[in-house]
């Protein structure tokens, strides 16, 4: 059984997800939830589904591998970033090549980058009059949102669409596709 950990800074919709997913799984499970934000709705989230939830602050993260010490310990195979806002050290990127994987809410190379996240990505993605728009889901590289690309998913932009229509079509497919696509990736690693 491999173990799961999802790195997420929001209200931890694709946490649950995953979560969810994967609970009567014979293959993978999801056993921690790591967050940057002690008031993120990812926190009321773990308690909820009892998953163990480890905080960490900006400077353990970027300054010691105390984070790196714990996955260990907790035998963590893969790692799922769902909303995590924080740029990954390069301490961890060595440590699981090819085994961390990122979501993000458009098209890549489109709209991704520093400070291209959430709400910022469906307004820019609206106001550039796009026809299309979706998810990727992408190789957790040593730069915002460059990994190699997995899968990417589409959906059409109405006329009428906004910003918010648009992120509630983003969420069905991160909650239809993102748990299926670290499920194949999950079971093709050793």
């Amino acid at each position: 059984m491999k173990k799961i950990a999802v790195f997420a800074s929001g209200s931890g919709s694709n946490a649950e997800r995953l979560y969810e997913y994967f609970k009567g799984s014979t293959v993978a499970k999801v056993t921690m939830i790591v967050c940057n934000k002690p008031d993120a709705g990812v926190v009321a989230r773990a308690h909820r589904l009892r998953i163990p939830l480890v905080l960490i602050s900006k400077r353990s993260f970027y300054e010691s591998d105390s984070l790196l010490y714990t996955l260990r310990q907790e035998g963590i195979d893969f790692i799922a970033l769902a909303g995590f806002l924080w740029l990954i050290p390069d301490y961890l990127i060595e440590a699981y090549p090819g085994k961390m994987v990122n979501i993000h809410p458009a098209l890549l190379p489109a709209y991704g980058g520093k400070g291209m996240y959430g709400h910022k990505v469906h307004e820019g993605v609206i106001q550039n009059g796009e026809k299309e728009s979706g998810i990727t889901i992408h190789l957790v590289n040593a730069h915002y949102d460059e990994g190699a690309v997995i899968a990417q998913f589409k959906t059409a932009i109405s006329p009428t669409d906004t910003a918010d229509t648009l992120a509630e079509k983003i969420h069905l497919l991160e909650h239809r596709h993102y748990p299926e696509v670290v499920a194949t990736l999950v079971s093709s690693i050793s």
